[in-house]
């Protein structure tokens, strides 16, 4: 967290400690904040303030925006999605809708095909679609515009996962029903963003006197949220150019290490996200061997709920699935920390196949 949000959150702490939803002043001055902080969230992402709602976190916001759509499409029983979607949204889609859950593949560097999603669509069973607009493991963004025009022609919801591109490139234009982690921008943990248009049709399916947020939401955590937010779109073009450049090096450099691949589109992707395999390596071993150096990365699948798992989304491109190594570069990230870990990669790599015995690379 920056200053401005620690600051932030410590005024929420100060102020909005009392229940939003009782009717005494203390509990005036935390809904006051609670609603300001949602009109700033919400004039961010491109949504109205009616229409954007707080979970106590994005995979509840998932499941419940899922749950909600599908309720209201009363008639039609089956969700499309990509296949290199979250396990968040694929588990909450599939559970939602018993398991009549169809998976569009996507091409090499992780777009959709856009032929076989608009096949699927053309049967009128289908009551969701989700697409996300940046994946969280390789960086691909999706071609959103194409997607909505083709979720608009069916007229089929489209639910965008961007729970890993708000705030770090332009929020995505084409949605219906929109997901996003305060986490992911520099906010605090605990705490989900769901936005809908105004016209998208959803039932509560949840208990009578609930609401998307069971119990409330952190006050702190919510005011928090959306300075930072404001912060990183103050920051957005300056730091997205260049995490991008760094990442470029990145990039350049895993491509000439023998037995490497890096993956995701090297050019319609996050600015901070960088994914590559290594051949002959556990990349459980490569995480704790740089973990040692101070180093901190992530291996197997970044969408999965056990990290270390064999990569679906790595599977789905049809990528090497062990040995990988994801970056996901903050904004204080500097060219020195950069030039320390590629200096030290390669060596590391090198040893751990020397320790693995594994057959030398041409």
């Amino acid at each position: 967290m920056t200053n401005r949000t620690l600051d932030a959150f410590q005024s929420g702490l100060a102020d909005g400690w009392a229940d939003p939803t009782r009717l005494h002043t203390e509990s005036r001055r935390a809904r006051q904040l609670l609603d300001s902080a949602r009109e700033a969230i919400a004039e961010e992402i491109g949504a109205q303030a009616e229409h954007t709602h707080l979970t106590p976190s994005p995979h509840l916001g998932l499941e419940r925006v899922i749950a909600g759509v599908y309720a209201a499409r009363r008639g039609r029983d089956r969700i499309v999605a990509s296949s290199v979607e979250r396990d968040a949204t694929l588990h909450a889609a599939d559970y939602v809708c018993g398991g009549a859950l169809t998976l569009v593949g996507v091409d090499h560097h992780g777009h959709l095909d856009l032929d076989a999603f608009a096949g699927e669509l053309e049967v009128p069973d289908v009551a969701l679609a989700a697409v996300q607009h940046g994946n969280h493991e390789i960086g691909t963004l999706q071609r959103l515009d194409a997607v909505a025009e083709r979720a608009a022609a069916a007229r089929v919801p489209l639910l965008v996962d961007a729970t890993a591109s708000i705030g770090h490139v332009e929020p995505p234009e084409y949605w219906d029903a929109l997901v996003a982690n305060p986490a992911d921008w520099g906010g605090p943990a605990g705490l989900g963003v769901v936005a809908l248009r105004p016209r998208t049709r959803w039932l509560p399916v949840w208990p009578e006197g609930d609401d998307w947020a069971p119990g409330g939401v952190n006050v702190p955590a919510v005011l928090a949220a959306a300075v930072a937010l404001q912060e990183r779109r103050e920051q957005l073009e300056a730091t997205s150019v260049r995490l991008a450049r760094l990442v470029d090096t990145i990039r350049a450099a895993a491509a000439s290490w023998p037995g490497v691949e890096v993956v995701g589109d090297p050019d319609s992707r996050l600015p901070h996200i960088v994914t590559f395999s290594c051949l002959y390596v556990d990349g459980e071993a490569l995480l704790t061997s740089l973990d040692r150096a101070g180093i901190a990365v992530g291996s197997g699948s970044a969408c999965t709920t056990s990290s270390l798992e064999p990569s679906r989304v790595l599977a789905s491109i049809g990528a090497l699935t062990h040995g990988n190594v994801r970056l996901g570069l903050h904004p204080g990230v500097t060219e020195a920390d950069v030039d320390r870990l590629l200096a030290l990669l390669p060596r590391e790599i090198e040893q751990l196949r020397r320790e693995a015995r594994a057959p030398e690379i041409g």
